[in-house]
């Protein structure tokens, strides 16, 4: 099952080359399109990390038993 952040992992390249091609294709140096590209890239990785922030469910949490100290250990 796909989710969001396969989604994006897919985008940042394609935004990338897309925005860099379409922008070279009307005429912007290519210098000035990947720059421009790469900062299409950069917005989809900042929507990724601070919009939708990736953080571990709690019911995921819970499902997870607590880690315990081996035998023999002075804790």
């Amino acid at each position: 099952m796909t989710g969001y952040y396969d989604y994006v992992l897919a985008l940042i390249p394609g935004v990338l080359v897309g925005v860099t091609a379409a922008l070279s294709l009307l005429g912007i140096p290519l210098r000035g399109a990947l720059f421009l590209g790469a900062g299409a890239s950069m917005v989809v990785v900042g929507h990724a990390l601070f919009v939708r922030t990736p953080a571990v469910d709690e019911r995921s949490r819970s499902e997870v038993p607590p880690r315990s100290e081996p035998p023999g250990t002075n804790a």
